[in-house]
């Protein structure tokens, strides 16, 4: 058989790095070798941080085939299947293939501008929102159905593994990630004799797309926000966003059901505590 490689990626904090150093040793006396890069030889990455960590490692590396786990040093942890003090139990249950692949759709956004396209995608969810906190108004269209004249600080669309992000935070929806379907959210709609915007989430099934068009010509500019890392632009004339054809895997063991997780990060006072 051959020799199991694990490519490591961390958050650089000293927490993580001490289990990093942790991780290493006893995956070197298992047989495993570990690499800070990834390569062809790749069987699995592992992520030593929170939530944060792992979605930085999935856009740093590309969004790679290789699946992916995560060890919990941070704060809630979601994606993150382990503990520190699981790193023996990992190690046996890794070596014996005792686990399953969950796999997660991803969104992505073709923003057409005046002199180009580019493309975006997330895991978590993409964000259409004003430069320095400015309201914005936008055409939203379902389908190539024209739905609605939006004003606001704009709008998130969430897959479902990111419907537990900021999305939750702003009254959306949590969803199962069984569920193939988009999560339409607005952040802060105005709804008044002048402005009137849905004030609740959307649910989109897999086989529509969302269009965007920016209204006044997207004069002050627009920024696209995706899984938090923020992208500036002008003259947008049109955003088509939709689910990806790409799809990211995580290793989950047993013990892993997603409800129960809900119920202990969310509702249990001791949650996200490594």
């Amino acid at each position: 058989m051959n020799k199991k490689t694990i490519t490591v990626f961390t958050n650089g904090k000293e927490t993580s790095e001490k289990t990093v150093k942790l991780l290493c040793s006893k995956l070197e006396r298992s047989g495993v070798s570990v690499a800070d890069k990834l390569s062809p030889d790749t069987d699995l990455i592992m992520c030593i941080g929170g939530d944060g960590t792992f979605l930085a490692a999935v856009h740093s590396f590309g969004f790679p085939q290789v699946p992916f786990v995560g060890i919990n040093t941070g704060h809630l942890g979601f994606f993150q299947e382990l503990f520190p003090s699981q790193i023996d139990s990992f190690i046996e249950n890794y070596k014996m293939k005792k686990y399953h692949i969950q796999h997660l759709k991803t969104v992505k956004a073709d923003i057409t501008l005046a002199d180009r396209a580019v493309s975006h995608v997330g895991l978590n969810e993409i964000i259409v929102k004003g430069r320095a906190s400015n309201a914005i108004h936008l055409n939203i269209s379902i389908g190539g159905s024209f739905i609605e004249y939006f004003s606001g600080d704009g709008i998130l669309v969430a897959t479902p593994a990111g419907s537990t992000a900021y999305n939750y935070s702003l009254g959306g929806s949590i969803v199962d990630p069984r569920l193939n379907l988009l999560q339409i959210t607005p952040i802060a709609p105005m709804n008044t004799t002048a402005y009137r915007s849905f004030t609740s989430s959307l649910l989109l099934p897999s086989d529509l797309s969302l269009g965007v068009a920016p209204e006044f010509g997207d004069s002050s500019g627009i920024i696209i926000c995706v899984d938090g890392t923020e992208y500036a632009y002008e003259k947008i004339s049109h955003i088509n966003i939709y689910f990806s054809k790409t799809v990211i895997s995580l290793i989950r063991f047993e013990s892993y059901d997603f409800w129960n997780k809900v119920k202990t990060k969310f509702l249990d006072g001791t949650a996200g505590r490594a």
